[in-house]
């Protein structure tokens, strides 16, 4: 498991909290980085995917008793994680910061089929907690949570919401939590939510607690490491604002595409380019959800196909890889990606995700980083074909702004995630705490063969999509 150490800038007016309230100033929050290890996990980070986003379903909309949060097997997390409170007294958790969902769910004590070594909430240690009458069952494509709806007081970061609303986790069957991990804060809209009610950051929003109406992410970069990292910092949450030291230039904001109703946050790809060569995507192919729960980038089948097609070598892997592509491991791949305005490079490093064997003549190819997520993907708008993660997160400064509704991505300070192609070191970001300490990292060090590369990304990607399928 990797600690991704972040930054939380929260601005506070008055609440209806008896608790101290934070100021203007910016507020730091440490983030976890965490890690997957198998390439054997990587078709089923590619189901977990499809079933996120429904893919292959004509539904369009939650069951009233469903829901989608993207979840990580316990075998191939990798994601990004923020320490929340719940309760009062507080009791600390380390979650998911999810822009494909908007719920928060944590596991709790009386979980017994909880397989993770994540803290448990006890709301027996709560004298403001409130459950009610209502169950609810979360359903992925490996898995399920079910648990009871309550109401307690959350904290991240030095904001409170008294009585949010959350899952309380009593069953997990499954792989579905990652060690360490004890659930998950969506950071999506609130029509995505299948308590049906505002996630933690809106509430902030809509009650004018927020210093400007946006949150930004840089999200740190280890899977060049040529040594297996238990932990490291993960880059940097801003919740409120921006922290104007992880990016330079302008960031360039592209609203919301016209006629979308704020769910997913969702941009327009317009143009790929692959190895020189760039391929036009039809709007009708080119919606994407801007993921920082999804490890990997997912696009429609016609398209992957095209775009694997610029690379010599390249070919569809079929049997338990189906959806994935491999080239030759001595290629460099050299990517970028526009959403109507700048052409963003995706680094090489983020294109492969490592070794899965050798070709017919014994060449031995690599699993490339842009998956087929298939061709169906429901019906009506706001239907994302694209899912963009991690994969490209890592290149840019990415920012979620509520009014207008809109992404913006600006490009990286000097030094962070610059690691050139191939090299196997990596550039860990200086990220300071509350007290104004850097988070140091520490680290475990053992061989990571290219398996175990490759099946770290695949994994959680998988796990992400299974649960956002079923959240449509």
């Amino acid at each position: 498991m990797i600690p991704l150490a972040a930054l939380l800038v929260l601005s506070v007016v008055p609440f209806v909290l008896s608790a101290p309230q934070p100021t203007p100033d910016p507020i730091l929050m440490p983030l976890l980085r965490r890690d997957p290890r198998n390439v054997e996990d990587l078709p089923k980070a590619l189901a977990a995917l499809k079933a996120k986003y429904r893919i292959g379903s004509s539904k369009t909309k939650r069951a009233g008793n469903s829901a989608s949060i993207p979840l990580i097997d316990e075998q191939n997390d990798s994601s990004y994680s923020g320490q929340v409170t719940l309760g009062t007294p507080p009791q600390t958790f380390q979650v998911i910061l999810d822009t494909g969902s908007s719920d928060l769910w944590v596991i709790t004590t009386s979980c017994t089929t909880c397989s993770s070594d994540g803290t448990p909430f006890d709301p027996s240690k709560s004298s403001s907690y409130k459950a009610s009458d209502s169950q609810q069952t979360i359903n992925y494509g490996s898995g399920s949570v079910e648990g009871t709806v309550a109401e307690d007081t959350v904290s991240c970061g030095g904001f409170t919401v008294p009585n949010q609303e959350f899952l309380a986790a009593t069953t997990v069957v499954g792989n579905l939590l990652a060690p360490g991990v004890s659930g998950i804060m969506g950071l999506g809209f609130q029509p995505l939510s299948s308590l049906q009610v505002s996630p933690f950051w809106q509430t902030l929003y809509s009650t004018n607690m927020l210093l400007e109406p946006l949150f930004g992410f840089y999200l740190e970069r280890w899977d060049t490491s040529s040594t297996a990292i238990t932990e490291a910092p993960g880059g940097s949450f801003t919740l409120g604002g921006t922290n104007p030291s992880l990016y330079t230039g302008d960031i360039e904001y592209i609203d919301m595409p016209n006629g979308s109703t704020p769910s997913y946050w969702l941009q327009q790809v317009s143009t790929f380019t692959i190895q020189g060569k760039t391929f036009q995507i039809s709007s009708s192919q080119g919606l994407a959800a801007i993921d920082t729960g999804s490890t990997l980038i997912g696009a429609p089948t016609s398209v992957a196909s095209e775009i694997w097609s610029a690379v010599p070598g390249a070919e569809a892997l079929t049997g338990q890889y189906a959806g994935m592509y491999a080239f030759p491991c001595t290629t460099t791949v050299t990517a970028s990606i526009s959403f109507g305005g700048t052409n963003w490079p995706i680094s090489s490093d983020d294109m492969n995700l490592g070794e899965v064997g050798t070709n017919s003549a014994g060449t031995p190819m690599c699993i490339g980083g842009i998956l087929d997520i298939g061709s169906t993907v429901g019906t009506g708008s706001g239907v994302p074909a694209w899912i963009v993660g991690d994969t490209f997160l890592k290149n840019v400064y990415t920012v979620f702004r509520a009014n207008p509704a809109s992404v913006g991505f600006a490009t990286l300070a000097s030094g962070l995630n610059a690691i050139p192609s191939g090299s196997s070191g990596t550039i860990p970001a200086s990220i300071t705490g509350t007290n104004g300490v850097s988070f140091l990292a520490t680290t475990t060090s053992s061989g990571l063969s290219p398996y175990q590369r490759l099946s770290a990304f695949l994994a959680a990607f998988v796990a992400l999509l299974v649960g956002h399928i079923l959240a449509l």
